[in-house]
């Protein structure tokens, strides 16, 4: 297996007081130098409080989707009042889902988030595809889209009557995965500044579209809100087109599990972590069903499935000369969106070598901004070249399928870990009955969605087979030609020079013998 950085047992007298173990990450073999007298001083620091962690749900969950189409749930919902109902039923289920990662994040405090759960309960071979099928497809390609809806935006004007070349929106888009990784590797304080900041500025523009259509309700524009309107069919009801209506909900609410990435980087996670889940996921839900409702204020429902940039036509209406502030918006909503699933993404790739399944390279942390920047660089040269191909979004359809299936598995995991081992100390202890509710959701929309679309979700499952003979080759043979190792060795320890990089000191909380879980 990939060696990474190994955990040894002992402790110091700093772990001693402090009720933690302290492990530090192997000298470089093969020719790549040693590093464990500085790496016994660098190590991941807590420095995301609550107002930061809220910042990383709230941004990542709140990107371009709900300033730009929310018409997706409309459509397969069949009406106005089904579709509100959607909106709130998948705040709920993701308030459930983010409940019972809140406890596996308190169990297992390692960043990685589903990824680490998934591995530590499951074996390598499972951590692994979820990783594999997260490196490949997931991050890069995610990123890649938001980028490019940035872009889109703040070109937009400059093109007013047509849409802005594709090679200056693939341009920009880099510009701002290159200052946005410059900004990452600088400083975990300065990213969390520019989450808050966008963060407040996306809940600023849509406080703005709920403040308007209040308005709108007080003068008595609310024809399509009434339930004797609001269930005003336009199309049949459908088993099947009320999944992918429920399923475009969930999608919109994606980023509500990054937060688990950063375990480690938490200020008193045991506290912070449920805390940002409890304040952020109603908010989130409060948000996107008061803008549905704002929208449906100013717009018809026929209007709004016409519109493909919701937000921006909501502004016309409304704005006049001040339309402007919504593409603006938008742009500001994605600019913090890209900025957040940096920092989570580059976190889950640190972990996955930290565990030995992607180069140890990535696993080492700058010297002194305590940085994952291997890890950071790699995130932004596999988005860069996603932006080369013009089949982002079919990939991302691809692979949203198996994202929920891992979702579910790694929510499996929580009620496989109370029987495993049923005396681990849990400083969060949710009834079963909540990862219960989730599985039975996630099986209903995976279910349908294979039914409502078997070629696009197998071809998904065929993209995380591919993982598993690459984790033979690369994770599970262990006794690779010494020439590789040689080479490798080298590699690493020039691209730890080039970084300034080492091992980090990994701090693990010392799990109480006998303690009462219910505590």
């Amino acid at each position: 297996m990939p060696e990474g950085p190994r955990e040894e047992s002992g402790s110091s007298s700093s772990s001693s007081s402090s009720g933690a173990s302290h492990s530090e990450g192997p000298g470089l073999q093969s020719g790549a130098g040693t590093d464990a007298g500085v790496s016994s001083r660098v190590a991941l620091r807590k420095e995301i409080g609550l107002v930061g962690a809220c910042a990383i749900i709230i941004g990542n969950i709140i990107g371009s989707g709900i300033f730009v189409s929310p018409k997706g749930v409309l459509e397969n919902a069949g009406s106005v009042g089904l579709s509100l109902i959607v909106w709130v039923t998948t705040g709920i289920i993701t308030a459930i889902g983010a409940l019972c990662y809140a406890e596996l994040g308190v169990t297992i405090p390692k960043s990685g988030g589903d990824y680490s759960y998934v591995n530590d309960i499951f074996g390598g071979l499972a951590g692994f595809l979820r990783l594999w099928i997260a490196v490949l497809v997931i991050a890069p390609t995610n990123q890649a889209v938001i980028a490019l809806t940035f872009s889109n935006y703040v070109l937009q004007p400059l093109y007013p009557s047509c849409l802005p070349p594709e090679s200056g929106m693939r341009l920009l888009a880099a510009v701002c995965l290159l200052l946005l990784t410059w900004v990452n590797c600088s400083s975990v304080r300065w990213t969390m500044y520019v989450q808050d900041i966008f963060t407040v500025g996306k809940l600023l523009a849509l406080g703005l579209i709920i403040i308007l259509g209040g308005v709108q309700i007080f003068k008595g524009h609310y024809y399509w809100l009434e339930p004797v309107h609001a269930f005003e069919t336009f199309r049949e009801y459908d088993t099947g087109q009320m999944a992918l209506s429920f399923l475009q909900g969930s999608f919109a609410y994606g980023g509500w599990n990054f937060l688990n990435y950063v375990t480690e980087e938490l200020v008193d996670p045991n506290r912070n972590l449920p805390r940002a889940i409890f304040i952020s996921i109603p908010l989130v839900t409060f948000v996107y069903v008061a803008a549905n409702a704002a929208f449906l204020t100013v717009l018809s429902p026929q209007e709004l499935l016409a519109s493909n940039a919701v937000a921006v036509t909501f502004g016309e209406k409304m704005l006049g000369v001040m339309s402007w502030i919504m593409p603006i918006s938008v742009a500001l909503s994605t600019f913090g969106g890209v900025n957040g699933s940096l920092f989570t993404s580059s976190r889950l790739f640190f972990a996955g070598a930290r565990e030995g399944h992607l180069p140890r390279l990535l696993a080492m942390i700058h010297v002194t901004n305590c940085t994952p920047i291997p890890a950071l660089l790699f995130t932004l040269i596999s988005t860069l070249l996603m932006l080369c191909t013009s089949d982002i979004y079919t990939l991302i359809n691809y692979v949203g399928f198996i994202n929920y299936f891992f979702y579910g598995v790694a929510v499996a995991g929580q009620i496989v870990l109370r029987y495993r081992a049923p005396d681990m100390h849990r400083p969060i202890k949710v009834s079963l009955i909540w990862p219960m509710i989730y599985l039975v959701f996630c099986a209903f929309l995976l279910v349908l969605s294979f039914f409502s679309d078997p070629v696009v979700c197998g071809t998904g499952v065929a993209i995380l087979l591919t993982g598993v003979p690459v984790y033979f080759l690369g994770v599970y043979w262990e006794n690779k030609p010494q020439c590789w190792d040689i080479t490798i060795g080298k590699m690493t320890h020039l691209c730890q020079k080039l970084c300034v990089v080492v091992y980090p000191v990994m701090v693990r909380s010392v799990e109480p013998q006998n303690h009462d879980d219910d505590s």
